[in-house]
């Protein structure tokens, strides 16, 4: 599978494209907390990014099923570069606001750049789409310590005007995906539009593992960003640690993000899609349980290690039960419902972090965590009760 020149060059681009979340991630809310006129707005930049994913999610499906996969991915390479450059002159004025938009515009590039889960399902066989999915992942774990490495090592380029360097560093990461889909050969499917059979949304959701993948999936990645974008600002703000060990326990999260992804794909084959779901929701709760009493070095780390792998579990399972679950002549329709949901969800909850984090505390932060994962396991529970007897769901 991994001689598919496609999904090579997917992986590739993986690898250089997701830099700017883990940037974003390491950065940003130390970034607003110097620059930002009120403390509180510390993670507004953040989640801006985490916005412009969720607001472009959409618009992204569409551009896909009107120009081509090739494009679009050229598009938002290009997108993210120009934005990672505009974060870099902000920082040069120290201008919070455009700091703001520079970081919503590197989240929509980066919402195109989330179907390349897609296109990596589409590469293979529909009996290989969880690995070639895990495959794409995996490949995060090298953006996650090659991007904040990078912007940790750039930071001083300009003395007088720290972190400029980092995102002038990421502009150039962002940029070699534009040259390698120049050997991107998709193939394109051609369908009589006259008998395209396409449900409509409240058609799509009624298809209980749709809506279980959809409601996992969002309320999973909820979760994780609650937890990642309050970890910083606690770590640094609250309990005084200092940068450097931030910088471990968030390359330490994207490996626990990533790297479980080696054999993600092949315990999906095995043991179904709830399982994962419902051992990623544990892993949720035992990460939860972990971090509620006491905040130091070893407790952020562990605690956002599982919360890396939980997400892993859930994430890239529900992915597989959605591209399983719809037909090929839905899929761009499908794909961007679901990230609507997904991306919205994520940001809601990143948007809502600063808040909590400075006004309550980390401890109750992760309390507040605890219904989204009953959430999932409820949608889970009754998803296997519905399908439990039906020929049409029973295999998926």
């Amino acid at each position: 599978m991994l001689k598919n020149k496609n999904l090579l060059i997917l992986i590739l681009c993986q690898i250089f494209s997701f830099t700017a979340p883990p940037v974003i991630v390491f950065l940003s809310s130390i970034i607003g907390f110097k620059i930002s006129p009120i403390s509180s707005l510390s993670t507004l930049p953040m989640s801006l990014a985490i916005v412009g994913t969720a607001s472009f999610t959409f618009f992204a499906a569409k551009i896909m099923s009107k120009i081509g996969r090739k494009k679009g991915f050229i598009y938002a390479s290009l997108l993210t570069t120009l934005s990672s450059l505009l974060a870099a002159y902000s920082i040069f004025l120290e201008n919070f606001y455009l700091f703001c938009l520079s970081c919503f515009l590197i989240g929509a590039g980066v919402a195109v750049t989330h179907q390349y889960r897609f296109a990596a399902a589409e590469a293979v066989g529909s009996e290989n789409t969880a690995k070639a999915i895990s495959y794409l992942m995996l490949a995060g774990i090298i953006s996650g310590i090659l991007g904040p490495n990078i912007a940790n090592f750039s930071k001083n380029i300009f003395l007088e005007n720290v972190y400029v360097g980092s995102y002038l560093a990421l502009s150039f990461l962002t940029f070699l995906p534009v040259l390698l889909f120049y050997f991107y050969t998709p193939e394109e499917v051609k369908m009589d539009k006259k008998k395209l059979n396409i449900r409509n949304y409240s058609e799509l959701l009624k298809n209980p593992r749709i809506f279980q993948a959809i409601i996992s999936g969002a309320f999973g990645y909820a979760v994780m960003a609650f937890l990642m974008t309050a970890t910083p600002l606690s770590m640094h703000h609250l309990s005084n640690i200092n940068i450097g060990k931030i910088s471990i326990v968030m390359q330490f999260h994207i490996i626990g993000m990533f790297l479980p992804s080696i054999f993600t794909g092949k315990l999906i084959i095995k043991y179904g899609h709830s399982k994962m779901i419902y051992c990623g929701s544990i892993i949720f709760l035992t990460c939860i349980a972990f971090s509620y009493f006491e905040q130091n070095f070893i407790n952020y780390l562990i605690s956002l290690i599982l919360l890396g792998i939980g997400w892993n579990f859930v994430f890239i399972t529900s992915t597989d039960l959605l591209v399983k679950n719809y037909s090929l002549e839905e899929r761009f329709k499908a794909q961007g419902f679901n990230d609507l949901i997904v991306f919205s969800v994520q940001a809601t909850a990143s948007l809502s972090a600063g808040y909590f984090i400075l006004n309550f505390g980390w401890s109750f932060v992760n309390v507040l965590c605890i219904p989204l994962v009953i959430i999932i396991l409820i949608v889970n529970l009754k998803a296997d009760m519905l399908c439990k007897n039906s020929k049409e769901y029973k295999n998926v």
